[in-house]
């Protein structure tokens, strides 16, 4: 496979990956985080030093709103509730360091 195909097909496993979360606003980022050790913010912040990294600039909160399709804050009262202490519990296991 060349580098143009291997490039473009990666953009677009992330632009599913991506719509793919918008879409599933029934999973909490910490349940993300609590199975895959990633979330939504995790992925913001990756498409941001990839950004930086070919001197593009973008704020942390450009970022969420790319990865969100909104807003953080307005994903976050829409869609996000308190973290249970089962939750919470299992962030701080699966975190131990």
């Amino acid at each position: 496979m060349d580098e143009k195909t291997r490039i473009e097909a990666e953009a677009a496993a992330f632009r599913t990956l991506v719509n793919h979360l918008r879409e599933r606003t029934d999973v909490q980022n910490i349940d993300l985080m609590n199975l895959s050790g990633f979330c939504r913010n995790c992925l913001s912040k990756w498409y941001r030093a990839a950004l930086e990294e070919r001197g593009e600039e973008i704020t942390y909160d450009e970022a969420r709103e790319i990865v969100y399709g909104m807003p953080y804050d307005e994903w976050k009262a829409k869609h996000q509730s308190e973290a249970t202490a089962d939750q919470k519990a299992a962030f701080e296991q699966s975190h131990k360091h």
